[in-house]
């Protein structure tokens, strides 16, 4: 069984919009869609993050810059992640497709992770 990273993007201001109740609708879908996984033994773990904020560490030139989050210069932004156990990349994508994110216009990256032995 390897691990694997789905990675949610999205644009935050296409909730702008929404109700609280219709907000509320769309994180009970998540919390049930990993609930279900959860029992099937799947899921490690994950969480939404927060859309405002975040810094970007960038080397330039010699020195080390910290800027604040990308978000001026993106449309789209990670917005929340899932760690996900599955046999293969295959097996991988089938569960990206169950979540409720596949639903949004934003995308789901699916990353396999690498174990390197340390802690």
């Amino acid at each position: 069984m390897s691990m694997f990273m789905l990675l949610l993007s999205d644009n935050p201001s296409d909730y702008a919009e929404l109700s609280p109740a219709e907000l509320q609708a769309i994180v009970a879908r998540y919390s049930a869609w990993a609930q279900e996984l959860g029992a099937q033994g799947k899921l490690r773990g994950g969480e939404k993050l927060r859309d405002e904020g975040g810094k970007i560490v960038r080397r330039e030139g010699g020195a080390l810059v910290v800027r604040d989050g990308p978000y001026a210069e993106l449309r789209e932004i990670v917005s929340g992640y899932f760690l996900i156990d599955a046999a293969d990349y295959d097996e991988a994508v089938a569960i990206a497709r169950s979540c409720p994110h596949a639903d949004s216009s934003g995308h789901i990256a699916v990353r396999e992770i690498e174990v390197t032995g340390g802690a």
